[in-house]
């Protein structure tokens, strides 16, 4: 890896399958050890169960209020400052309580790729859950 900056750019933001939007702030392959990602999930908005294989994932809680769910956890209540630790293949989604965006931070080490995303459900949301 060299020394750089990798400037922000607002425009970068994409919809996934996931039913989130992200834009990924570090990703490369000069930088194997951690991906960064900025993801957002509108009000009412629940992302599909995943799990990332060989992964491990931690969310940064950036604004709003969400609830998540990470293996054998109960749901839990998530707030700006709180860090959700995700281990490898474990299973997860989160949902957007709030009445604004839900945006937090996707810290992947090492670092995410396509292949390791493994969908866990095709079933529409439930709604009861966020």
């Amino acid at each position: 890896m060299q020394p750089g900056i990798r400037y922000f750019n607002a425009a970068d933001e994409f919809y996934t399958d996931e039913r989130c939007h992200i834009r990924e702030l570090s990703n490369t392959a000069d930088d194997p050890a951690l991906s960064i990602a900025q993801a957002r999930v509108v009000p009412g908005g629940v992302t599909r169960w995943h799990r990332l294989t060989g992964i491990t994932e931690r969310y940064l809680i950036l604004e709003g209020e969400g609830r998540v769910e990470a293996g054998e956890l109960p749901p839990c209540i998530v707030r700006p400052g709180d860090v959700v630790l995700i281990p490898p293949d474990c299973p997860q989604r989160i949902a957007n309580r709030g009445e604004t965006d839900l945006i937090f931070l996707a810290l992947c080490s090492p670092r995410f790729t396509p292949e390791a995303y493994v969908e866990l459900d095709r079933e529409e949301p439930d709604r009861s859950f966020a």
